[in-house]
């Protein structure tokens, strides 16, 4: 799904929020294992075009997806753009030998419904609905919120999130200040609103679902013909939701386990 730069006014404060996006803005949340060893290769990388790695999520689709999630610090991302991280990515990813087995990689823009992983990201949501989750619990012994994002104070991992619970009792105070420097999660809920901002923004693929399709930022690619076709079989551009390129890569170590024409 593509995204374009937006400014949300902010419905709580009736105040614009105040963007601060830099290319080595660092991020609130950050993967671990093989995942944080790919992130390291791919953010350096991602950089030096002029983009920001949002997030990278390895899955066991089609025996392993490497899935990476970029920006430019504005929130743009369109396909031309993801193709330019694919085809420089891939060799980076091969020479350092970071995967040791077959795997598909996929670039794409985090969607509407993004994940949340920078103040800036928070300061540009201002006014929209989002779930969170912390590492550990606050004060009030809770780890899991959903609500409106009211205000963002100051910067970093010192960061305060001003958050208005939508999932309170009604005994509880809905107000909360939530630190991002304890966040595990955080992503935009889809709704209406943000759909119709993201429409007006142009944020939303040119190509509406047919009858019968289900519309969604999350849809997964359909399956193109690889670098793993037949060499007599002419190769057709893989049909992909916008803002996402996927390509398979063989194992720097020996032939996919998949075997030659595999999909």
């Amino acid at each position: 799904m593509l995204s374009r730069p937006h400014n949300t006014q902010n419905s709580l404060t009736d105040a614009p929020p105040i963007i601060d996006a830099t290319l080595d803005e660092p991020r609130l949340v950050t993967e671990t294992g093989l995942a944080a060893r790919i992130a390291r290769i791919a953010d350096a990388t991602l950089q030096g075009l002029g983009f920001r790695l949002v997030r990278v999520k390895i899955s066991a689709q089609d025996g392993m997806t490497v899935q990476i999630m970029a920006e430019r610090p504005d929130g743009t991302m369109n396909i031309a753009d993801c193709e330019l991280a694919s085809e420089t990515l891939s060799p980076t990813l091969d020479v350092d030998d970071a995967i040791s087995q077959a795997y598909r990689l996929e670039i794409s823009s985090p969607g509407i419904d993004r994940p949340l992983v920078r103040v800036s990201d928070f300061r540009r949501a201002i006014g929209h609905e989002a779930r969170i989750e912390l590492a550990t619990a606050g004060p009030d012994g809770r780890k899991r919120f959903r609500g409106m994002i009211g205000a963002v104070e100051g910067d970093g991992r010192e960061a305060m999130l001003v958050f208005v619970r939508n999932d309170a009792r009604a005994e509880e105070d809905p107000h909360v200040r939530i630190a991002l420097g304890s966040l595990d999660e955080a992503r935009l809920v889809l709704t209406e609103q943000l759909i119709r901002e993201s429409l007006r923004a142009g944020k939303v693929g040119a190509e509406p679902p047919t009858e019968g399709e289900e519309a969604g930022p999350e849809a997964p690619p359909r399956r193109g013909p690889g670098r793993f076709a037949a060499k007599n079989q002419i190769k057709q551009k893989p049909v992909l939701p916008a803002g996402v390129q996927a390509q398979f890569k063989k194992s720097p170590r020996g032939p996919s386990r998949n075997g030659p024409n595999s999909r």
